[in-house]
């Protein structure tokens, strides 16, 4: 298996400092999401949103990504869902302005009328690392330097 990535704390006094601040772990061996927690308690009433700043930061080689997805038994119990759907961490994001500071937004779409609660601490979305290909004809040369969402989409 490819050891291709490595998560790191940002540098910001907030999250370097925090012990709540943990640096993510697959659950089991099988397991192909490595799992993120919220570094401080969340409560989200039905259809309220949030922006979760991790704490997080991952350098990835280049001809991968980390794809985030929500954790699946918060969608089955409160269809917690991420605003953009998948979130895509990039290999360059890393050396972005901010750090490369992973954030999550989501939001409690759920119909049943439960308000989710999250300790600090508690994985809420999971990361997967996925390869990714580039036509044969690519002549991509442009730099990031913004942070998120700052690729002029």
């Amino acid at each position: 298996m490819d050891k291709i990535a490595k998560f790191e704390k940002v540098s910001n006094k907030e999250f370097a400092d925090s012990e709540v601040v943990k640096l993510p772990v697959r659950a089991t061996e099988g397991s192909a999401g490595y799992d993120i927690c919220t570094p401080y308690a969340i409560h989200l009433e039905p259809g309220e949103t949030i922006i979760v700043k991790t704490g997080l930061r991952c350098k990835i080689e280049n001809g991968w990504a980390l794809f985030i997805m929500p954790k699946s038994g918060l969608g089955f119990k409160y269809r917690v869902q991420l605003d953009n759907t998948i979130g895509l961490i990039d290999s360059d994001y890393y050396n972005a302005d901010n750090e490369g500071h992973i954030m999550v937004k989501i939001t409690n779409d759920g119909h049943e009328g439960k308000a989710l609660d999250l300790e600090a601490g508690k994985a809420f979305v999971q990361g997967v690392f996925l390869p990714f290909g580039i036509t044969v004809d690519d002549v991509c040369d442009g730099k990031r330097h913004g942070g998120f969402g700052s690729t002029n989409s």
